[in-house]
């Protein structure tokens, strides 16, 4: 049976909840426990499918299809851990559950409410897969006295109460603001924070207090004393230079043994922190630095292309170069020249996107990439704009665009060589979608398997035949161009299964570039980058021009 930690903020949002539970699990992996992660999120939304990147950041999907918080992205990538399905639980999921239930006549004619059967049905997500690991970390979205995380919290408390005593524990990360006019650290929001927590039944074992300043010994003791905790479980966060320093920077600082303690675990493993070691010492000791174009619609969010900023980091990682990423707002290339931004640089990644808001500017990107040879990497919308491209400039076909964007304006203006996905084999069942159906959780989601054509550049980038991916999209490349394409050289090397769905381009006389209908970033962690990316920074660093 899993041990539990539950991982609640206060104070203010944003203090790194996700970073902190992702450091835990991989100090906890090192002292070789295996480990589990969960996100507890409080909105309504079903999941994060439908939200704007502008609102929520990228949305992380899992093998399974799930559409996930980006915050399993930082599981995965610290811990190695493929992240379920029953890993995301929103308020709009346990809602819609159990207003099902109650449909069906689950409940035998009760009256429906927030305890227990709310309750009850997140207590029932949380212990899912409890005989499988070692340590199960439970992530609860929002801060504390937040109306909409009520019932998470009373569940979390529920969920203790029912299980052995030293099953359980509590880690709440807080903030300690620092007022420059008087030359202090305040405790005071923390301990407010924490009475909050225990008017609804929740006692903290470990603080976590991030801070921009050095917590000295008497403000800790202090913190201790109010807020009924051990001087040694109040534990600092500083900020980091790169965020994998965490896992290293959280064991300087006593955390991992703060929380084993409390589980009474004596003598703890100690840990082995070889590959955190490794991980730092390929980010602190770049031996040079490439610059790469993202060429994109989200750009003035960093947070909407989380997992390719990392990716990159990582590929980085593997070539010891530092990559400095620039995010380029795509539509700016709809009114200018692209050359004079992106003869700068040493790559170019369009990313993927919905909606036809700065597609020009992405083809015109691929365009400039293919023309100058520049390596060019084109994820899910990035490689259909690059087929879109090479059909106008090089196959003749002037009016090829995207049923996506007809769709939108409710015309015919292009030539469709990328269409709305009608149908699709997953596993042993065909998927039928409509273009007017439900926008959430319709797309092609999750792993899918690809056959890598014998002798193309992807094939010898992975080493292999075949590979699984994970997709979310619901527009497609027709394969029905497939022979006037690959007659003027952009190569179709990687294929579904049953030969339907195209999953990789690349053109053939070209140093580096590749379009995949896939998102390879979600897949890639700091100590395994992801292939595609590794030889991606690997062309660029080979790119002999002044820039």
């Amino acid at each position: 049976m899993a041990r539990y930690v539950f991982i609640t903020g206060g104070v203010v949002s944003s203090l790194g909840k996700g970073l902190a539970s992702a450091a835990l699990g991989a100090l906890l992996q090192a002292r070789g426990f295996s480990v589990r992660l969960r996100k507890l999120d409080p909105y309504l939304n079903v999941d994060p499918g439908t939200m704007s990147p502008f609102e929520h950041g990228e949305v992380f999907v899992t093998d399974d299809g799930a559409e996930t918080d980006l915050d399993l992205g930082h599981y995965e990538r610290f811990t190695g851990v493929h992240a379920r399905k029953t890993d995301s639980i929103s308020s709009g999921r346990i809602y819609s559950n159990v207003l099902e239930k109650e449909r069906r006549g689950d409940y035998l004619g009760k009256t429906i409410q927030v305890i227990p059967h709310v309750t009850n049905e997140i207590k029932d997500w949380i212990g899912v897969g409890d005989d499988e690991v070692d340590f199960m970390l439970c992530e609860i979205g929002g801060t504390v006295g937040d109306i909409e995380g009520l019932p998470f919290f009373e569940a979390i408390r529920q969920f203790a109460q029912d299980r052995k005593r030293g099953q359980c524990i509590f880690m709440h990360l807080t903030l300690l603001p620092y007022l420059a006019a008087s030359g202090e650290l305040k405790t005071k929001p923390t301990q407010h924070s924490v009475k909050e927590l225990r008017s609804i039944g929740l006692q903290p074992d470990v603080l976590v207090c991030r801070s921009e300043h050095p917590i000295p010994e008497k403000e800790r003791a202090k913190i201790a004393l109010f807020c009924n905790v051990r001087p040694d479980s109040v534990i600092p966060a500083y900020d980091l230079g790169s965020i994998y320093e965490a896992p290293l920077a959280y064991h300087r600082v006593g955390l991992d043994q703060a929380v084993l303690d409390a589980f009474g675990i004596s003598p703890a493993p100690k840990p082995n922190l070889d590959r955190w070691e490794d991980v730092m010492d390929r980010l602190t000791h770049a031996e040079g630095e490439v610059r790469v174009a993202i060429v994109g619609k989200y750009t003035q969010l960093e947070d909407a292309y989380k997992s390719i900023a990392e990716a990159l980091t990582h590929g980085g990682m593997a070539n010891r170069v530092k990559v400095k990423a620039e995010w380029i707002d795509a539509e700016i290339f709809e009114r200018e020249d692209p050359a004079p931004y992106l003869q700068r640089f040493h790559a170019i990644l369009v990313p993927g996107g919905f909606g036809e808001r700065g597609t020009e500017g992405k083809i015109k990107a691929a365009q400039f990439a293919r023309e100058k040879q520049i390596p060019y990497l084109g994820i899910c919308l990035g490689m259909q704009m690059a087929v879109i491209e090479a059909a106008r400039n090089v196959a003749g076909l002037v009016k090829a665009g995207s049923e996506e964007f007809d769709h939108e304006k409710g015309a015919k203006r292009f030539e469709p060589v990328v269409y709305h996905l009608k149908e699709w084999v997953q596993g042993n069942h065909m998927i039928s979608r409509k273009a007017d159906d439900d926008k959430g959780g319709t797309m092609r989601l999750g792993a899918y398997t690809a056959h890598l054509k014998p002798g193309s550049r992807v094939a010898e980038v992975y080493g292999a035949a075949e590979i699984e991916e994970r997709h979310r999209h619901r527009y497609e490349v027709d394969i029905k161009y497939r022979d006037r394409l690959e007659t003027c050289g952009l190569i179709f090397s990687g294929m579904s299964p049953d030969g339907r769905l195209p999953e990789i381009v690349e053109w053939k006389d070209h140093p580096w570039f590749i379009g995949v209908q896939f998102h390879p970033e979600l897949k890639s962690k700091p100590f395994a980058p992801h292939p595609l990316f590794a030889d991606f920074v690997r062309a660029a660093k080979e790119v002999e021009r002044l820039v």
